[in-house]
């Protein structure tokens, strides 16, 4: 069985009192959660303040986003092997915002997977349809193009390595969330593509999250689909009693 996976993303939130607070409470909440893999997201600035807050804890270290090359004269950007040197364990890739708010091509993200992995590092890769997409049933081409995309050139190995998180763009900050038979039918896909491009044993080795409005009152439907490996939280990881509840999520029988 796949293990569960939970991360929240804290995007462009938040004071270094704030990070910190938070970290220290999630570290102090989730000592006894051994079952469930759990990592934060935090703005870049508060990166080593984070990493110290929850140091020996089960919560890891992850990073909003990175450049694809080792060095060089990018101004504003930061490399893989930089996050790996800050302690980050993630690494998101292709969030919907850097998709379509800052311009990120599909190119863009599949040097950004391939170097997270040459780091050592797990890439979440993001895939997901806007909604006139969706109302155009278009979800299946854009999902497929961006994972045919995002993972050009791994081997099937590297492809387990990789974490594919399914967002609609619709319902991220919306308070709109994919049903969970909606999540379903999408990951469903998303696992049978992963089949053909890399074969069904990989396929089934790949942790496949869901992000778009998570909260507490609705993570136990999601985390009870036989194809939601976990799930990228936006908002409700800004709150420690919020977060908590969802990483101790239960699954429905």
């Amino acid at each position: 069985m796949r293990r569960p996976v939970v991360i929240g993303n804290w995007k462009m939130h938040g004071s270094l009192k704030e990070a910190s607070a938070l970290a220290a409470g999630l570290k102090r909440n989730l000592f006894d959660l051994a079952e469930v893999d759990v990592a934060v997201c935090p703005p870049f600035p508060y990166l080593l303040d984070v990493r110290d807050e929850i140091e020996g804890s089960i919560v890891k270290l992850g990073a909003q986003d990175c450049h694809w090359e080792l060095k060089g004269a990018f101004t504003g950007e930061v490399s893989a092997p930089m996050l790996k040197d800050a302690g980050c364990t993630y690494v998101l890739c292709g969030h919907s915002e850097r998709r379509h708010v800052l311009g990120e091509s599909n190119e863009w993200v599949r040097k950004k997977v391939a170097a997270v992995l040459a780091a050592g590092l797990t890439p979440v890769l993001c895939v997901g349809e806007k909604l006139d997409e969706r109302e155009r049933w278009a979800t299946e081409h854009v999902v497929r193009e961006h994972l045919e995309e995002g993972m050009r050139g791994l081997s099937s190995a590297q492809a387990q390595q990789v974490i594919v998180a399914y967002e609609p763009v619709w319902a991220i900050g919306t308070g709109k969330t994919a049903t969970p038979d909606q999540a379903q039918e999408v990951h469903a896909f998303i696992r049978k593509t992963l089949g053909r491009l890399f074969g069904e044993p990989a396929a089934q080795g790949v942790r496949l999250q869901y992000g778009g409005s998570v909260k507490p009152d609705n993570v136990d439907d999601l985390m009870s689909q036989p194809d939601v490996d976990g799930v990228l939280v936006g908002g409700a990881s800004l709150e420690v009693e919020s977060f908590t509840r969802i990483a101790k999520f239960r699954r429905k029988t």
